[in-house]
């Protein structure tokens, strides 16, 4: 090839291979502020659409207003946050207790899985909130009703995300346990429980909104106390800005709960090297 061939051809930038594209969307201060800045957008918007068309507030209060309501009826929304978020709480560590029992032993036993598994499949396909009014004539208006409803709502989502992770244990690695000879039990703790980890936490942080649901359904019909009975006092008051005050109490208690899953997940996740 001549010097003027070599002359003509156009030179390519290579990008050095240890040079990779960050994924800025992982950036932490990106997490945080992309949420915040769109709800603060959606706030925005809600209150100059409230604003612009002069929507009463017994409809739609705007957001200002229920900020101002939330600060004036402060300690009344806590008093009333605590037993909710109590009982939540409550429901939600039994539901994980019986649900990843049950799929422990659905994972070991043949026969508990073809007695068991279709029932289970069965009431989950029973819309829960027409079993609410049992749950009252069985156990009366107090607490034990709620929390049993809260439980048995957040139950099902354990026992299915569990059963999965345990059966998604790399076969090659439990060939390896049988030829170390390893007991039922080292495996379970050593290589099945520790891979199905990722599993259950996505079930845990479903379970846990479905234990609040479940207080609050039975605060609707029971309760003299909670967000859910304050929600429907407000309602009958016609008292709109309350009811959004109420809603946004139950927004935090959510994220707490939710929060201390997640917070739980990354540490348990780090120790086993997930």
């Amino acid at each position: 090839m001549s010097a003027t061939q070599l002359g003509d051809v156009t030179p390519v930038a290579v990008a050095p291979p240890n040079l990779e594209r960050r994924d800025l969307s992982r950036h932490p201060a990106l997490q945080l502020g992309l949420p915040v800045l769109f709800a603060a957008a959606v706030l925005l918007l809600w209150e100059f659409l409230c604003r612009a068309y002069a929507v009463p507030e017994v409809i739609l209060p705007t957001p200002s207003a229920i900020y101002a309501r939330i600060i004036s009826a402060w300690p009344f929304l806590v008093q009333h946050a605590v037993p909710t978020g109590t009982e939540a709480a409550i429901g939600f560590l039994l539901a994980t207790v019986l649900g990843i029992a049950l799929a422990v032993l659905l994972s070991y036993s043949r026969w508990a899985y073809a007695a068991l598994y279709p029932n289970v499949i069965f009431f989950q396909l029973i819309p829960k909130i027409a079993l609410a009014p049992l749950f009252i004539v069985w156990l009366g208006i107090g607490s034990p009703s709620r929390l049993a409803f809260s439980m048995f709502i957040a139950f099902f989502p354990v026992v299915i995300a569990t059963l999965t992770g345990l059966n998604a244990t790399p076969p090659d690695m439990l060939r390896l346990c049988k030829a170390l000879t390893a007991r039922s039990w080292q495996v379970f703790l050593s290589v099945r429980f520790p891979y199905a980890l990722p599993h259950i936490f996505s079930g845990l942080k479903i379970a846990v909104t479905f234990a609040i649901i479940g207080v609050i359904v039975g605060e609707f019909i029971t309760a003299q106390a909670g967000l859910g009975y304050l929600i429907l006092f407000a309602s009958s008051q016609a008292e709109t800005s309350l009811i959004m005050a109420s809603i946004a109490m139950l927004c935090v208690v959510g994220l707490v709960l939710y929060g201390a899953v997640a917070g739980l997940e990354r540490l348990i996740l780090r120790k086993y090297g997930h």
